[in-house]
């Protein structure tokens, strides 16, 4: 029996609630129901499935994407700028430490069936795909992630703020609540499958246990800690965590060490999600808690069912014996689940019986976070086409001096005529200028050195932590050699954003940044802005990582007036710099009269638009 509890003034099914026995006596409920003793309402499986569609009518919405889900988690660099995602595709490992099915901390290496993070391990790069142009306007099919038994097409997270820079919509929070081995990270895995959604974040409440003193490792050694209660969990942080990461933060996870019972050094960074899926014993326990959530699920299975369950799982890996997993289940695990757990299923929006075979409840589920992510689509860059027309340029802005040499760069490197080579070699020119003209607006102080005849001489130095560069890839790459020769040991990062040809609109694919960003004046290099919606989102990006406005400066070899309009209409306090500012763009957001695809041109792929392996193919000769 799939079990919902049904609120007769809700015409949708996602506010489901209990409904008293006596205001729906058994009578009312079609054929197919029931009302049980505690007056909630039974519908069979088969039963449901063919009347919900005639219940709802169309307003649950079917999914029209066409990418895959994939649980991301986009780890910040090392201090050499060095990544955990794949810069290929993107992609990484799932975004939290693996859930537990609950009683006591999870070994780190053992893994539910059906995780998340098994299937990831085995993704592969993709072999035999056709050789296809690689640009930011590319009509290509997306990145594939090739598994033991599927394909998954990757897909990046669009715009999450609006076109003033500010968070405009928050991720979807799922809470999955249940006993100790009730199936609810087999439920969380099934529902990330189906979304077909993609930066979904799974978190799990496993990861938030408090760090264990000796007297208490000594008792859990013994069976006789308690990890089923509110108070061994670390809740202040869980909410703080949680709130940033639906507010479109980054945040840094915990990593539980099973064995010790402490954090670990290094801690997960986890970052952009549109979805979060959250599950844990006591996911309803605290009201803080509570109010985060977009929607509540109960997870709800037999108890023999789940003592069988803890059992095969404690014995085959965590190495305990019988005797001391039953006692832990009698002392703790059971009075926990009846005094702490069960009572919470009346906060529930929806009761999924069995667990993850319920595929009916998963598919309303899915359903419903759909209708509900639709309702928060973005059009940032249809705003900002038409938005910041006949105004003045902005204060912020500053223009590399129109002398003759940058005058003369311009005239080769906006020449159609001119060779790849020498774009190249004049386009480093220019970015060598525009590089030494930016670093005049990082911060400085006075100091006093001694030159070699004994003489004190006043200058300056840079006063600040640490200069980092990041460029949007692809085009952006091609200013970091200019950066490096003139700024020593300065870090790299990397944000890939491209435009999504349906929509129109720029999507976040990778990212690699690196640690403590937050402490640095950031250099953000792009080659050329037309209407600043890459842009805008790089430095969301930033803004998200804790980086403060006012030191990020953005570097652009040419800009439209429109791109300088909108990024600085949205962050006022980011410097902008460039070469040169055209006044307008085409039809096809191009920067007019502008340099053409700068990044076809430096990389020599501007040929046809879409290349196959039969391109490869040798002509026929006659005989």
């Amino acid at each position: 029996m799939c079990v919902f509890f049904l609120q007769p003034s809700a015409p949708h099914w996602g506010h489901l609630l209990q409904i008293p026995h006596e205001s729906h006596p058994p009578q009312s409920v079609s054929a197919g129901g029931a009302v049980d003793a505690a007056g909630r309402v039974s519908v069979a499986e088969e039963t449901l499935s063919t009347q919900l569609p005639d219940l709802h009518g169309g307003l649950l919405p079917s999914c029209h994407h066409r990418s895959c889900l994939v649980a991301a988690e986009w780890g910040e660099a090392g201090e050499d700028g060095s990544g955990s995602g794949d810069p290929q595709t993107g992609a990484s490992t799932a975004g939290a430490a693996a859930p537990a099915a609950g009683g006591g901390p999870q070994p780190a290496a053992a893994q539910p069936s059906g995780s998340g993070e098994d299937s990831l391990d085995r993704l592969l790069p993709p072999v035999s795909t056709p050789r296809r142009k690689s640009t930011t306007l590319s009509k290509a099919e997306p990145p594939l992630l090739r598994t033991g038994t599927r394909t998954i097409y990757t897909a990046g997270r669009p715009p999450w703020y609006n076109e003033h820079g500010t968070q405009s919509k928050e991720a979807f929070v799922i809470g999955l609540c249940g006993g100790s081995a009730s199936g609810k990270t087999t439920v969380a895995n099934k529902i990330i499958e189906a979304l077909d959604v993609p930066w979904v974040v799974l978190l799990s409440m496993d990861s938030f246990y408090k760090v264990l003193s000796a007297e208490e490792q000594a008792l859990a050694a013994s069976n006789d800690y308690n990890f089923d209660h509110p108070g061994a969990f670390d809740f202040e942080l869980l909410v703080t965590t949680l709130r940033k990461l639906k507010q479109g933060k980054s945040v840094k996870i915990p990593v539980y060490d099973f064995t010790t019972h402490g954090r670990q050094k290094d801690w997960k960074n986890v970052y952009g999600a549109s979805v979060i899926i959250f599950e844990g014993i006591m996911a309803f326990a605290d009201k803080e808690l509570l109010r985060l959530l977009d929607m509540k699920i109960f997870v709800d299975t037999d108890s023999d069912i789940r003592l069988v369950r803890r059992l095969r799982r404690d014995i085959t890996e965590r190495g305990r014996d019988i005797e001391g997993v039953i006692k832990q289940y009698n002392k703790f695990v059971k009075p926990a689940f009846d005094q702490y757990i069960e009572p919470t299923m009346r906060l529930a929006d929806i009761v999924v019986p069995r667990g993850g075979g319920n595929m009916v409840a998963i598919d309303l589920i899915v359903q419903h976070v759909h209708s509900q992510l639709e309702e928060r689509e973005l059009s940032v860059r249809a705003l900002l086409a038409s938005a910041h027309q006949s105004q003045p340029l902005p204060q912020t802005l500053s223009v590399l001096e129109s002398t003759p040499q940058v005058r003369g760069l311009h005239a080769i490197i906006r020449n159609k005529e001119t060779s790849r080579d020498e774009f190249i070699f004049y386009s480093k020119r220019l970015m060598r200028l525009l590089i030494e003209h930016a670093l005049t607006f990082l911060p400085s102080q006075p100091c006093v050195v001694q030159t070699p005849q004994g003489e004190e001489y006043e200058g300056r130095r840079f006063h600040g932590k640490g200069i980092t560069g990041v460029s949007i890839l692809r085009a952006g790459e091609t200013m970091e050699p200019a950066l490096r020769a003139v700024c020593k040991d300065v870090r790299i990062g990397k944000i890939l954003i491209q435009t999504n040809m349906d929509s129109g609109e720029p999507e976040l694919h990778y990212l690699r940044l690196p640690k403590d960003i937050s402490d640095d004046h950031v250099i953000l290099m792009d080659s050329t802005v037309s209407t600043g919606a890459a842009a805008m989102m790089a430095v969301r990006v930033l803004l998200d990582h804790d980086v403060q406005e006012d030191k990020i400066l953005m570097v652009s070899l040419l800009m439209a007036e429109l791109g300088v309009h909108s990024v600085a209409y949205a962050f006022p306090q980011v410097k902008i710099i460039t070469t040169a500012v055209d006044k307008s763009i085409d039809d096809l957001l191009r920067v007019i009269p502008g340099i053409g695809d700068f990044g076809d041109r430096y990389f020599g792929t501007d040929g046809p638009a879409l290349w196959s392996d039969e391109d490869d193919q040798p002509t026929p000769t006659s005989s």
